[in-house]
C-alpha cells in the first residue's frame, strides 16, 4: 500500500466540502485505496485565478487524480488533476449522486479501503451520466454496497424450506433470516400481507419470486425496481442504525411533488 505520509496521484472523488479558515476547504474524499479521507485544500476559496481552478476542479462527481502530505485526520491536498474525460452529472440526477455520497459518508470509517466499492461507485456514477435513468444503477449500488458491509441480502433460497425460490411464488423478507413463502408464515403475519397490499411498512410487504430472483442476478427490470428500493432501503436501515439521510428526504419529498 502506498506511504500514507505523502500519497501520489490517488483515484478520489469528492464527497463532501466545507469551508476551512478564510481560503481554504476541507474536503472528505472517497478514494481507492484509502476509503474515505480528509483532507484540507489551502487557497481553494481564494479570489486569485488559481483558487477558481482548483476548486472547480474539487467538485462532486468528478473523477480525480489527488496527492496529499500529512498523517492523522486530515493530510494536506497538495495536487489534484482530473482523471480522464469530465463530464457533468445531469441536473435530474444530482439527488441521486448525493445520495450516493451520503451513503457512504454515513456507512464508512475513515481509512478503511474498499477498491471493490470505489469501482461500484464509479461504474454507478457513469451509468447516472450517460443514462436518461436512475433507478437500476441506484438499486444496483445499494445491493453491491450491502455485500461488500457484509449484510448481503439472501436471495437464492426460501429460509425456512430450503428450496430455490420460485418466480411466481410471493416471499415475505425477514432482515435476519432471508426470504420466507407467504404460504409458509404463521397467522400474524397473514395479516401483514393485507399490510402490504396497502403499501405498508417494509418489514410487511410481499416480494414477488421473480423479483429476489432479478435482483439476486442484478438484472433488474424496471418494474421491479419499486420493491426493490422498498426491500433494500429495510436492509440500509439496519446498517445506519436511524441515522437520516437528508438526500433520501429530498427524493421522498420530489416523488411526492410529482
Amino acid at each position: 500500500m502506498p506511504d500514507a505520509r505523502r500519497v501520489q496521484l490517488q483515484p478520489a472523488y469528492v464527497l463532501h466540502h466545507r469551508p476551512y479558515r478564510d481560503t481554504s476547504r476541507i474536503l472528505e474524499l472517497f478514494t481507492r485505496d484509502f476509503g474515505r479521507v480528509s483532507v484540507f485544500a489551502r487557497g481553494a476559496r481564494s479570489a486569485r485565478k488559481s483558487g477558481a481552478a482548483l476548486i472547480s476542479t474539487l467538485q462532486p462527481f468528478n473523477r480525480l487524480l489527488l496527492s496529499w502530505m500529512g498523517q492523522g485526520e486530515a493530510g494536506r491536498l497538495t495536487d489534484a488533476e482530473f482523471d480522464g474525460a469530465v463530464s457533468g452529472l445531469p441536473p435530474q440526477h444530482l439527488v441521486s449522486g448525493f445520495y450516493l455520497n451520503e451513503l457512504l459518508m454515513k456507512l464508512f470509517a475513515r481509512h478503511d479501503g474498499h477498491a471493490e466499492v470505489f469501482a461500484f461507485y464509479d461504474e454507478t456514477i457513469a451509468a447516472l451520466k450517460s443514462g436518461s435513468e436512475a433507478l437500476r444503477p441506484l438499486r444496483l449500488f445499494e445491493k453491491r454496497l450491502l455485500d461488500a458491509l457484509g449484510y448481503g441480502l439472501a436471495l437464492d433460497r426460501d429460509a425456512v424450506s430450503g428450496e430455490p425460490l420460485e418466480p411466481q411464488a410471493m416471499y415475505h423478507y425477514r432482515i435476519e433470516q432471508g426470504a420466507v413463502r407467504a404460504s409458509e408464515c404463521g397467522a400474524d403475519e397473514g395479516h401483514d400481507e393485507h399490510l402490504a397490499q396497502n403499501d405498508g411498512p417494509a418489514g410487511t410487504m410481499l416480494y414477488s419470486g421473480a423479483m429476489l430472483m432479478s435482483l439476486a442476478r442484478e438484472d433488474l427490470h424496471e418494474a421491479d425496481c419499486a420493491a426493490a428500493r422498498r426491500l433494500l432501503r429495510m436492509a440500509l436501515d439496519r446498517c445506519l442504525e436511524g441515522r437520516e439521510l437528508k438526500s433520501r428526504q429530498v427524493m421522498m419529498a420530489l416523488r411526492r411533488g410529482n
